[in-house]
């Protein structure tokens, strides 16, 4: 046998793993139905609650309008991970929601926290929901400055990790755009309205609806 060929076959159990687990995680993603009567938990701090716009211009709203689903407005400004931490698992089981759209992280971004401790945050609150049966919908968060170019690169990855649907795109188009925002941070009627079709197309992309 030649050292080529007794290298493969050593490394075929390792690519043969590692392609499964890829396509759980693809799968998924994919996997997500949402039943008529399936609530949504939208989880987050300012931007979900939707600062900057009259409450029936938030995303929230907004996104149940399309959807028809109830979805609920778990918002708190100036909230940061470690307090949605906390906060979450009661939300939870209080709500049973069919899917957790989780945005969160802006306020650890604004003031600079360890992006290893925000990111340990954001995967126990997805361990919460999964350890209950929720799919999470994670949508990315730029990090804020004079660019707003793209979600900052921890939210890809927790999204890979866990085989996340993930709207990775909407946040940073909305905080690059002044017409599309009512202050330095937060997106107006017309921003959130943008947030909530993006997160609608994804989940009819995604077979969720």
């Amino acid at each position: 046998m030649t050292a080529l060929k007794k290298r493969s076959i050593l490394l075929y159990p390792f690519i043969l793993i590692t392609s499964l687990l890829l396509c759980a995680c693809g799968d998924q993603a994919a996997g997500v139905h949402l039943p008529d009567d399936a609530v949504l938990l939208a989880f987050g701090d300012s931007i979900t609650y939707g600062t900057g716009a009259k409450k029936q211009q938030s995303y929230p709203a907004i996104l149940s309008e399309l959807t028809g689903h109830r979805v609920i407005n778990a918002g708190i400004p100036g909230e940061v991970t470690a307090q949605g931490r906390q906060r979450l698992p009661g939300l939870l089981d209080k709500y049973k929601p069919g899917l957790l759209l989780l945005c969160h992280g802006g306020n650890d971004l604004l003031r600079r926290f360890n992006a290893a401790v925000t990111r340990t945050n954001l995967e126990a609150m997805i361990d919460s929901a999964r350890q209950r049966g929720i799919p999470v919908l994670l949508i990315g968060v730029p990090s804020f400055g004079l660019l707003f170019l793209e979600s900052n690169e921890l939210y890809n990855e927790v999204a890979e990790k866990y085989g996340l649907l993930y709207e990775g795109d909407v946040l940073p188009r909305v905080e690059s755009e002044p017409d599309l925002k009512a202050d330095r941070i937060h997106p107006n009627a017309a921003g959130y309205r943008q947030m909530a079709e993006a997160v609608f197309q994804l989940l009819q992309d995604s077979g969720a609806l």
